[in-house]
């Protein structure tokens, strides 16, 4: 009796093999591309899909992150650690020196969240960059899903919705002018789920946060934030200790967590099956202001 091998990949294996393929093909197309790297679970993955996208040779791009100020420590921790290993070039695009320089004007008002636009704009032009990758996934917010794998910015970095170019049969059109760059997404097709699956599976180092730890915490306009420092209480606000977790990270200013004894992957795994409001929508602060929060700073230039 003959057998024949299934070459057939698994539903991770199809998205890893797609990510890969993005990283290689803006290598090769883009003169000057950079990954935008937060530290957080979604930009790790995508600097483990570097890495294999390139291996044995190094990472051919550099890492930017655009520091609020208000980073967690075990965010930059785990950031530090990553570049470490991989001996990539990292440029830290700091929102305080963007206000000292006058990049961007704070008010007291404007969240630290929203001044990254104008730091990571300039970032870009002073490098001269001409694609950046994100880690925007279709499920994260409904404004990612408007955009493709390649989102065109114009010489202002801003995006225009209504003019996106089609990608018929993952053929991308890269063409860009003087003074505009390419936002890329090798993580579009992703789910949260699939992201911790593959976690799982690659056994990926990420912030400690993201599992379950007592945390000192108050309530905000229905989220968790963290106690600290960095946190004005107002009137009517307490402070209690709870077991808590970080669906995602940013601005500890605005970044919320929720209730959860889950500290493995498969237990998170678990949990993030049966939720029904993605992890931006429950923790993310800076999404709240209005239906298109996301979608009009994304215009603007946001990540």
């Amino acid at each position: 009796m003959t057998t024949h091998a299934d070459y057939r990949l698994s539903h991770l294996d199809e998205l890893e093999a797609e990510s890969i393929h993005i990283f290689r093909e803006v290598a090769a197309e883009f003169e000057k591309p950079v990954l935008m790297f937060s530290g957080g679970k979604d930009s790790i993955c995508m600097l483990h899909l570097a890495e294999k996208a390139f291996y044995p040779a190094r990472i051919p791009f550099p890492v930017l992150q655009v520091d609020t100020g208000f980073d967690f420590p075990e965010v930059l921790a785990t950031r530090d650690s990553w570049i470490d290993h991989l001996g990539v070039r990292m440029i830290v695009a700091s929102v305080d020196e963007a206000i000292k320089s006058g990049v961007v004007t704070d008010d007291g008002k404007t969240s630290r969240n929203r001044l990254q636009i104008g730091t990571l704009l300039n970032a870009i032009e002073e490098n001269n960059f001409t694609a950046a990758f994100g880690g925007g996934r279709r499920d994260e917010e409904k404004a990612r899903a408007k955009e493709r794998v390649y989102s065109h910015r114009d010489e202002f970095g801003q995006w225009d919705p209504k003019n996106q170019r089609p990608e018929l049969w993952s053929l991308y059109n890269g063409r860009i002018a003087e003074g505009e760059h390419m936002r890329v997404f090798p993580l579009s097709n992703w789910t949260e789920l699939d992201i911790w699956h593959y976690i799982g599976r690659e056994q990926i180092e990420i912030p400690a946060i993201y599992y379950s730890h007592k945390r000192k915490v108050f309530e905000r306009d229905g989220m968790l934030l963290s106690a600290g420092d960095h946190a004005t209480l107002k009137p009517g606000e307490t402070v209690e200790e709870r077991t808590v977790r970080f669906r995602t990270v940013g601005d500890m200013t605005l970044t919320g967590c929720v209730e959860s004894t889950a500290s493995t992957v498969p237990e998170i795994v678990d949990e993030i099956a049966i939720a029904r409001v993605t992890e931006r929508g429950a923790t993310r602060g800076d999404d709240r202001f209005s239906e298109a929060a996301m979608e009009d700073r994304k215009k603007e230039g946001y990540f």
